[in-house]
């Protein structure tokens, strides 16, 4: 990944733990719905790391295992302040969950009958697609921007094997990262020489 670690000062970290903490607070639906929110903080308004590294990141992230948001914070604080970056941006994510599920099992009889909570709770269903659609433009549109047909190829052929013929996401996934380092590494050489 370019660029260089930012100079690590108290502003600095604040920003990173009240970012990842206020995101993750206040995000539903899920990894894709809170690196959507990171992307638009870290890339549209810091301008602390580029579309490319986020899309980097998001890669590495799916491919570890664990929680993709957690992976992914962890991953932009330790590229914009190194360990204690990581530290600070993984804290920021997993707190508000961990409060919010302690208090949901507190009351889980009062929250599971609740009209009220069932309809809030239909309504961000509408809210988390909606950024499930953005969040799959932007990356399309990243993965087209290159303008190399395997990349194109790939996205049809991941596309057809998980929709038609309900191929685990595993399999896709380890498939595509083989073919990508296959590709890389013998014709994406060839290119750059």
């Amino acid at each position: 990944m370019e660029g260089i670690r930012k100079p690590i000062n108290a502003h600095l970290l604040w920003t990173l733990f009240r970012t990842c903490f206020v995101i993750s607070a206040c995000t539903f639906g899920g990894g894709m719905v809170v690196i959507s929110m990171l992307q638009k903080k870290f890339v549209d308004e810091l301008h602390w790391i580029s579309e490319d590294e986020v899309m980097d990141m998001v890669a590495i992230a799916q491919s570890c295992p664990g929680v993709m948001a957690v992976n992914t914070s962890i991953i932009i604080g330790y590229r914009i302040a190194g360990p204690i970056g990581a530290i600070l941006t993984v804290l920021g994510t997993v707190t508000p969950p961990m409060v919010i599920l302690a208090i949901i099992s507190a009351f889980y009889t009062e929250f599971r009958t609740n009209r009220v909570v069932a309809l809030v709770l239909k309504g961000m269903q509408a809210g988390v697609a909606a950024v499930m659609i953005n969040v799959t433009y932007s990356m399309v549109r990243n993965v087209l921007k290159d303008k190399k047909i395997i990349y194109l190829l790939m996205f049809i052929a991941a596309s057809i094997a998980y929709i038609i013929f309900k191929l685990d996401i595993i399999i896709l996934i380890l498939a595509c990262g083989i073919i990508g380092g296959i590709y890389t590494f013998t014709i994406g050489k060839e290119e750059n020489t």
